[in-house]
């Protein structure tokens, strides 16, 4: 009687945003060039006065979330989640409410700039998150840390970041244990007192258990002679095409600026 064949293994399924598993060009950038370049993009958009910018920014940021090879439903989850809280500035900022004569009766009524805001306030939160999740979502996250590192950021901040994207993973599976415990003892969340008690109780384990976990954690960094550096053991290699891109990069940047404030330059 023939051997059964062993099953194949199976393929480990990985975040892709940790692992980087996206091909092309972008994810053998350099992820220094990729920080300076996300970072100076982000705070261009974000000062623009104007919609025309962001605009053209938000084309831009399109063309890369084609090219990183990221694939659409790494940006399609992450944009449901942004423009969820950008849809409740579009509920309140076109409304404005006013005191009738004398202090009287509260009025509501409509307001075009608060309407003209909540626009331009949604170009510039999708043009961002489009921009940062493709440059940087095309790199593991280790390397972004480590590239912070090199660009010189203080390096509390930096170790506060690495801890902090290390144990967020951990608190979510405690907090999935814990919310599974509660269903298996029947609990039913509802519009009632018992809910608000119970789900206060577990927000009261949970952060028991982060404080317990940390003091651990740090005893056992303590001992392996951790000082409060992580020190850097691997290097990056800057390469022709790193200045390519920081250059096309830095040439886009340069060309929205002109566009939005080019006019109050030459005047």
């Amino acid at each position: 009687m023939a051997r059964p064949s062993p099953p194949a293994p199976r393929q480990a399924t990985t975040h892709p945003l940790d692992h980087a598993p996206a091909p092309g060009l972008a994810a053998r950038l350099d992820p220094r060039g990729k920080v300076v370049v996300a970072l100076a993009y982000s705070l261009l958009l974000a000062l623009c006065p104007g919609p025309l910018a962001p605009a053209l920014g938000l084309g831009f940021s399109l063309g890369l979330a084609v090219w990183s090879g990221l694939g659409w439903r790494v940006f399609w989850r992450r944009a449901l989640a942004v423009n969820a809280f950008v849809a409740f500035l579009w509920l309140f900022l076109p409304w404005r409410l006013g005191l009738g004569p004398a202090g009287g009766q509260i009025t509501l009524s409509y307001n075009p700039q608060g309407l003209a805001l909540a626009g331009l306030i949604t170009l510039k939160a999708n043009a961002i998150f489009l921009a940062v999740v493709a440059l940087l979502g095309s790199s593991q996250i280790n390397d972004i840390f480590h590239a912070l590192a090199h660009l010189r950021l203080p390096a509390k901040l930096v170790t506060l970041f690495v801890l902090f994207y290390r144990y967020l993973h951990v608190m979510r599976r405690e907090y999935l244990r814990l919310r599974q415990a509660m269903a298996v003892r029947c609990f039913t969340p509802g519009s009632n007192l018992h809910t608000y008690r119970s789900l206060a109780q577990l927000i009261g384990v949970l952060v028991l258990r982060s404080l317990d976990r940390s003091e651990r954690v740090y005893q056992a960094m303590l001992c392996r002679g951790f000082a409060g550096t992580f020190w850097l053991l691997d290097h990056f290699h800057w390469r022709r095409r790193d200045t390519v891109f920081c250059s096309l990069g830095g040439a886009a940047i340069l060309s929205l600026g002109l566009v939005q404030w080019g006019g109050t330059l030459w005047n």
